[in-house]
């Protein structure tokens, strides 16, 4: 008897591709999938939530997750650490299907702690269009743009490390293609 596995789907893409509208989406298609809530020692923001937005733990704590191997990534940014917390990807694992949006960095070390996840590149039409997209927002500078693009570049050369890459040309149908590669994923044998 096949049984169907749970995925851990890893989104990945460059600033200005669209992860979070395609995921919001993909919610959207599919109210039962999960969302993985990471770690961080920064201080709440207003509104925020412990445990909904993200675990907020001590420096001291979240090193001691770094030694113990608790966190199936974790990077540093602006003095403040960030992570993925494997005992809360495995207990959501349990009861469904798991997103975790990450970068390129991140996501390829979740596969190297975590060989069954899925890692999904949402890819621009093209350079011309990210940077029209990122220009668009209206909230950086040319040179800031510049970097992201620079940035955008250097992950899409990773992009033959991923299983699977979307082109996110229409946000309805990156988000179909992505649940459509997660309900694929589920039928490979265990």
């Amino acid at each position: 008897m096949n049984r169907q596995r749970n995925v851990l789907a890893v989104i990945s893409g460059p600033s200005g591709v669209g992860k979070g509208t395609v995921i919001k989406e993909m919610f959207r298609l599919r109210p039962s999938l999960k969302e993985s809530v990471s770690c961080t020692t920064r201080a709440p923001r207003a509104g925020e939530r412990d445990g909904v937005d993200y675990f907020f733990v001590s420096r001291e704590r979240f090193l001691q997750m770094i030694e113990g191997g608790e966190l199936l990534e974790y990077s540093e940014h602006f003095e403040n650490y960030y992570g993925t917390p494997r005992a809360f990807v495995e207990k959501t694992l349990l009861s469904g299907d798991i997103i975790l949006e990450i970068d390129v960095d991140g996501a390829l070390s979740v596969k190297a702690a975590h060989p069954s996840a899925v890692l999904i590149m949402i890819e621009p039409p093209d350079m011309d269009e990210l940077k029209r997209r990122l220009e668009k927002r209206g909230t950086e500078s040319g040179e800031k743009v510049a970097l992201r693009i620079s940035r955008a570049e250097y992950e899409l050369s990773k992009k033959d490390k991923y299983d699977y890459c979307v082109v996110n040309e229409d946000v309805t149908a990156a988000a179909k293609r992505i649940l459509e590669i997660i309900d694929a994923e589920k039928e490979v044998l265990l």
